[in-house]
């Protein structure tokens, strides 16, 4: 669901693409402007992040991964397919 790039402390850090995003969305039961009002952005965003328009970066990619692991979604690394697509 996401690619597991190593940062600069060397820890692994997800990238998360639509499937994960969409994935871990239905997993929790969310609505895609639920999904929006936890995380604080709107329903667009969710909206593009599940069509691979965009993927989440930063405090928003942070936040998936604490959810998903509060949630015990059960997600595993994979490359990711394009690694140059625009992040939002």
């Amino acid at each position: 669901m996401y690619a597991s790039p190593v940062d600069k402390s060397g820890r692994r850090r997800p990238v998360w693409n639509a499937a994960g995003v969409r994935a871990l969305r239905r997993h929790l039961g969310l609505t895609q402007q639920e999904l929006a009002d936890e995380l604080g952005t709107r329903q667009q965003t969710i909206s593009e992040w599940e069509r691979g328009l965009y993927r989440p970066r930063g405090a928003s990619a942070r936040l998936l991964t604490l959810v998903a692991e509060r949630a015990d979604f059960a997600y595993e690394a994979v490359p990711a397919k394009d690694d140059n697509k625009d992040a939002r």
